[in-house]
């Protein structure tokens, strides 16, 4: 059962419900609690629900303020669930402020970001995860992250959930049966059933957890810092994995003073890759600044890229570097320039190092670029889905991280029953945060106030 939440507004609420800016539709959303009065003011009448009618948009005189179509969406049949009135009519500003400021008139309130989504959620239209990926939807820059949002909208990752919160009450209610009767002896099928639903719940936590993190990556995406000497084509790796010349290349060393920034799409994920300035000790305050920030922004970084020269292979001053580089954060070796090599010379200019994965490329023919971009992609944790990954936010990990927790301390404690009967509560807690079983209000205000006005 979801926790106690805040009940709707009984406000009646109103917004533009499209993009700012001019274009050839603009639509203005109401909803609230029998709005009937208020849709036959504009309209002049109230209009067969759930068809689209063709009438005028009326102001206080009667006098038409646009033309276009209504749809009206009476409760529990809506978006919202409360009574829905949308007017599509023309996209100019003017227009649309008009038609919006008619609604207020009529006793209407502007609508906050989100609101309209949050009493989606208030009324049961919606849980929670699949209220955030409404948000996840409009925000996708790549079409696989659109794809995962809607399957998220869709419910499929909170059927996952539900499924998951499923067994662990059916887990819970025989332990609790268990403990009912301390007194007998407790049946040696009921201990290995209690097993097998154990191991089996946290199989399917860790598939999910993994699926999840993809979702992430797809929403997120990954940071990417290239790193090396000066001179090693840190500007025209970028510029090549970019298709753009993003990045100033000159022979002249210590041109790149700060750090520069792109977004790249491999395969649909989004790559933030960045070039930095050559790493090197310099008496020049500005190349100090920038040598600074490119080791501040490595501290950041999830994937590491150490440019190298592939004429000169792994020299001392790259393995100060390699050694220099944050021990947590996961680097790969890239051997530019491999157009320079002979035939027969040996790969990559250098051996390789032990654990640590490496691609020969040339930035200036494009040679090995395809072998890296995928590379990337798997040195991020990407891995193709067959089935596709479902939308996924920070919050979401941490829950079924912490559900994870959970039922790993529940395996340690299989002896003792209260015990164990506790953590697997709090493992259905943290599951039920997902889908907004149990959610503080705080953290409602958090995620609805970063939609946009209108949804």
């Amino acid at each position: 059962m979801r926790a106690k939440l805040p009940q709707p507004s009984a406000d009646t609420i109103a917004a533009i419900a499209t993009a700012q800016g001019r274009g050839g539709i603009g639509v203005v959303r109401v909803s609230g609690r029998h709005i009937e009065i208020l849709v036959c003011d504009i309209l002049g009448k109230l209009p067969v629900a759930r068809r689209a009618t063709c009438c005028d948009f009326l102001d206080e005189n009667g006098d038409t303020l646009d033309q276009g179509v209504a749809l009206f969406f009476p409760a529990p049949h809506s978006y919202s669930g409360e009574d829905v009135l949308e007017l599509q009519g023309h996209g100019g500003p003017a227009v649309l402020q008009r038609v919006l400021q008619r609604c207020l008139d009529l006793g209407a309130r502007l609508a906050q970001p989100g609101e309209f989504t949050l009493r989606a959620f208030l009324n049961n239209k919606l849980d929670l995860a699949q209220a955030e990926s409404v948000a996840d939807l409009i925000d996708a820059n790549t079409a696989e992250a659109a794809r995962s949002a809607m399957r998220s909208l869709r419910g499929e990752f909170s059927a996952v959930i539900h499924g998951m919160v499923n067994e662990l009450i059916s887990l819970r209610m025989l332990v609790e049966a268990m403990l009912d009767f301390p007194e007998e002896e407790v049946d040696v099928i009921d201990v290995e059933r209690r097993d097998v639903l154990l191991g089996s719940l946290r199989l399917r936590l860790q598939h999910t957890l993994d699926t999840a993190k993809q979702g992430s990556l797809l929403r997120e995406g990954a940071h990417v810092v290239i790193a090396g000497q000066p001179n090693v084509g840190k500007s025209s790796l970028l510029n090549r994995l970019s298709g753009e010349e993003v990045a100033l290349v000159s022979e002249m060393p210590g041109t790149t003073r700060d750090v520069i920034r792109q977004v790249i799409q491999i395969r649909g994920i989004p790559l933030h890759v960045m070039d930095t300035a050559g790493l090197r000790e310099s008496d020049d305050i500005v190349e100090s600044l920038g040598i600074e920030r490119a080791r501040q922004t490595m501290r950041r970084a999830d994937l590491i890229l150490l440019l190298l020269d592939a004429s000169k292979g792994l020299t001392v001053e790259d393995e100060t570097i390699l050694a220099g580089l944050p021990a947590d954060i996961p680097r790969m070796l890239v051997f530019n320039k491999t157009d320079l090599l002979d035939s027969d010379a040996v790969a990559f200019g250098g051996t390789p190092l032990a654990g640590v994965a490496s691609v020969g490329v040339s930035a200036k023919t494009g040679v090995g670029i395809e072998e890296l971009r995928g590379k990337l992609l798997e040195a991020v944790g990407w891995r193709d889905q067959e089935s596709g990954a479902f939308m996924a936010r920070e919050r979401h990990l941490r829950a079924l991280t912490q559900a994870q927790i959970h039922l790993e301390r529940a395996q340690t404690v299989l002896s003792r029953a209260e015990l164990f009967a506790e953590e697997l509560r709090l493992a259905q807690r943290a599951l039920g945060e997902i889908t907004g079983e149990f959610t503080p209000d705080d953290l409602l205000g958090e995620i609805f106030s970063r939609f946009c006005i209108g949804k």
